[in-house]
């Protein structure tokens, strides 16, 4: 099921018009910025851990067979490394329809390596959206993974290219890893039959 969050989004004004603000991607905007941006810097926030519990079923899935991308989880005494963007505030006007299914976006504390700190943007999607699928044990959600294809591509590739750009930036994220490791051998399993 998915719920359209774009006008939602277009509520959800933490900075003004006109302004720069940064954006932290913690997914697919880690590796695939298809936007327009000033400056772009390795960055943690913390307190939150990457999950793959969020159903696509508009990129990397269909309604019928959703595919499994990332959201975050509230972890006390987590850290989630991604990418910190600078962007323009007219940005996020396509970025809402990107992130159109069940993501919102909210205000964190981006901390980056050389000790600095700022408020920017995620878009998060929490249990309450109506494409959330939660947590289920490893090996189904690998499958899920593996099976699911959408109008932008494979979800098998959405997890290894995170994976791949996670490890780029010296990151550790056991859950990605394992999940991708565990995809992997699917695939591997697959072209063996």
């Amino acid at each position: 099921m998915t719920l359209d969050t774009t006008g939602l989004n277009r509520e959800r004004n933490f900075f003004t018009t006109g302004q720069s603000l940064w954006l932290f991607g913690y997914g697919s905007l880690i590796w695939k910025a298809e936007f327009a941006f000033h400056e772009r810097r390795p960055a943690h926030i913390e307190g939150w851990a990457r999950r793959f519990w969020q159903g696509s079923h508009d990129h990397r899935g269909t309604p019928g067979a959703p595919g499994r991308v990332a959201t975050l989880v509230e972890a006390p005494g987590s850290i989630c490394h991604g990418m910190a963007y600078r962007i323009d505030a007219d940005v996020l006007g396509p970025l809402d329809v990107r992130e159109k299914n069940g993501y919102l976006r909210e205000q964190v504390t981006l901390h980056f390596a050389d000790g600095a700190r700022t408020e920017g943007l995620i878009y998060l999607a929490t249990e309450d959206n109506a494409a959330f699928l939660g947590d289920a044990p490893l090996d189904e959600m690998a499958y899920q993974i593996a099976a699911a294809h959408g109008p932008s591509g494979l979800n098998r590739d959405y997890l290894l290219n995170l994976a791949a750009a996670l490890e780029d930036l010296g990151a550790q994220d056991k859950h990605v890893f394992e999940l991708a490791k565990r995809a992997g051998d699917i695939q591997g399993e697959k072209r063996k039959r």
